[in-house]
């Protein structure tokens, strides 16, 4: 079969509306790109109205820029776009849009009027499109700015159409879109109309970014969440975060409150989604999901925005790092809304080595200036919580002296500028301290545990621990089994700090433990600890190393029962908001409790 010429070039209609199908998947996605486009030419007031879900009418009203004859009648091609001049240019974007291609693709399935006008101009201009063919061109009187309405979306593609959802569906997500583009620029005032009815309308807010988004936020979503917001802040040398995340009351049943925005754009991200959710981990039930509305702010050239059709998805040039500094600042904020369990900073002249809290890793801070690193942190001490690292050392000591009752004191709470923070033990088990937000109950073994199991874990992977040496050397003779396993984990044993050394047949020395562990008869550790190991062992899912430093946290924690001083307490606390997951220990348990004030005030009949 002779298929000589069956290749052409498609019609420039045809093609628009291929493109139309990527770019405007439903009438959400024809907002988005046309409240951008208001947005990017300097709106300080953008109208949205709606007919019908937006199957019927979607119009934007600006008061920006507007365009001149020559622009608004070249803005319906496709790839044309005030934007971008060269390929370099991608590596820079700042602007919400860039493509030159929602225009086109609206066009191309809509019927389109456009009014523009410049504030130099006498007239404006209207055009009137439909289907991607420019239908009428002539001067208008029209204010300052942009209309650009969009009439019966789809007409031309009665497939799409009968694919759209009920209308009651297309308005949810147009008002989740409406919600970004609004929370991503709380200095510009937004009006939202659907069938005529009022449903938003936002004061432009002024003041600082932090300043201007509570109101925002509490305009959006109801009176009750300004008070229930956790500002969270911090900043590298190429990395800002800001925003705020919910109290854990706020959580739903659904992910239509979490807004993630990266240079201003919202994006969609699994990674850095789960970057704050894990953040939330022992506080939220699950399947519930918090609120956030939080912001990245980066040098527009790590980061790429040209990966997705509709610009929702993003890559960073280091996703690890982005994932792990987002996950502290995070934690750091719903940590200071619990607790702010944090000891002074150093002085700005002080040449000693402070660690920053951050999970699962140490930011060592020598005086004011740090090592730049992928998840580094800002070196303004002020806003952060250092500790000595010998403090760590000697933090977790249980104590020995012999008293009951409950154990309280009032000692000073430096960091959150408190005067006094109060601290009780219940029945020896359980850490009481007022906050905040109400009461604070912490299960020391669990607290422990976590604790412990987290530095077990850095010691294992960084390969070093710090080992205390026994008075007397013990010789242990193992069973055959035993001593198989013994010699499988003894590189990670003396990762650790157990210091062994095997001899012939099946006997080793023990010279040393871990000096973490200070509770219970460090002379048969070894032994507990193998014991322990093989009982974990048998929970599947779990690597070694994860294992044994599981195992070593539940044999060294401290034990319900066991008595503690105030200064003890406090340092179970400070370590405990250290760690990676602090709200609950390595076998899934609460190892925090928060009692809301308004829960108590309720339980009380107020």
């Amino acid at each position: 079969m002779d298929i000589e010429g069956s290749i052409r070039v498609m019609p420039e209609a045809l093609s628009n509306k291929i493109a139309a199908g990527e770019v405007v998947q439903r009438p959400a996605s024809a907002v988005k790109e046309l409240l951008e486009n208001a947005v990017d030419a300097g709106a300080g007031s953008v109208t949205l109205i709606l007919k019908r879900a937006g199957t019927e009418l979607i119009q934007i009203v600006d008061d920006g820029c507007g365009m001149s004859r020559e622009d608004a009648a070249a803005c319906f091609r496709r790839h044309a776009t005030s934007k971008l001049f060269v390929a370099e240019d991608l590596n820079c974007i700042s602007t919400l849009g860039f493509r030159g291609e929602a225009l086109a693709s609206i066009a191309a399935v809509a019927q389109v009027e456009l009014r523009t006008k410049r504030a130099v101009d006498g007239a404006g201009l209207c055009i009137r499109n439909e289907g991607g063919r420019i239908v009428s061109s002539e001067p208008c009187a029209t204010s300052d700015g942009t209309s650009l309405a969009v009439r019966n979306l789809f007409y031309n593609v009665p497939a799409r159409r009968n694919f759209l959802k009920t209308p009651a569906t297309e308005l949810r997500h147009i008002i989740e879109t409406f919600q970004a583009l609004a929370l991503s620029r709380p200095d510009i005032a937004f009006t939202l109309i659907h069938d005529d009815a009022e449903m938003h309308r936002l004061p432009a807010e002024t003041g600082e970014p932090a300043e201007a988004l509570r109101p925002r936020i509490g305009a959006l979503f109801g009176d009750q969440y300004p008070d229930m917001l956790v500002p969270v802040r911090e900043q590298t040398s190429y990395l800002t975060v800001h925003g705020f995340v919910g109290m854990p009351e706020l959580h739903k049943k659904h992910r239509s409150e979490q807004f993630l925005f990266v240079n201003g754009r919202i994006v969609k991200s699994r990674s850095l989604g789960h970057a704050i959710q894990s953040a939330y981990e022992g506080l939220v039930p699950k399947g519930t999901w918090p609120f956030f509305c939080v912001f990245l702010s980066m040098d527009p050239s790590r980061v790429d925005v040209n990966v997705h059709p509709a610009k929702a998805e993003v890559r960073f040039d280091d996703d690890r790092g982005v994932y792990g500094f987002l996950h502290a600042v995070v934690q750091k904020g719903l940590g200071a809304m619990l607790l702010t369990p944090l000891v002074d900073a150093p002085s700005a002249d002080t040449t000693e080595p402070w660690v920053l809290k951050s999970p699962a890793r140490e930011f060592t801070v020598p005086g004011t200036t740090h090592s730049a690193s992928a998840s580094e942190f800002s070196s303004d001490a002020s806003s952060a919580g250092y500790y000595r690292k010998d403090e760590q050392r000697d933090a977790g000591r249980q104590s020995e002296e012999l008293y009951r009752g409950v154990a309280s004191l009032s000692i000073p709470d430096a960091a959150s500028g408190n005067e006094d923070m109060l601290l009780w033990q219940l029945h020896d088990r359980y850490i009481l301290t007022q906050i905040q937000s109400g009461l604070m109950i912490i299960d020391q073994h669990a607290a422990h545990e976590r604790i412990l199991y987290e530095r077990a874990l850095g010691h294992l992977r960084q390969g070093q621990g710090l080992s205390q040496q026994l008075l007397f050397a013990r010789t242990v003779d193992f069973s055959p089994a035993d001593f198989e396993l013994l010699k499988e984990l003894l590189p990670d044993l003396s990762a650790l700090g157990f210091d062994i050394e095997l001899l012939s047949g099946r006997t080793a020395v023990v010279r040393g433990v871990p000096s973490e562990i200070h509770s219970g008869d460090k002379e048969v550790l070894l032994e507990d600890l193998l014991a322990q190991y093989r009982r974990d062992n048998e929970q599947a899912g779990a690597e070694r190393q994860e294992r044994l430093a599981r195992s070593l946290a539940r044999r060294g924690a401290i034990r319900s029962g066991a008595v503690l001083v105030p200064a003890e307490m406090r340092s179970v606390i400070d370590q405990l908001f250290a760690c990676d997951k602090p709200y609950v220990c390595p076998r899934g348990r609460a190892t925090v409790v928060r009692i809301p004030i308004d829960e108590l005030q309720k339980r009380f009949g107020h």
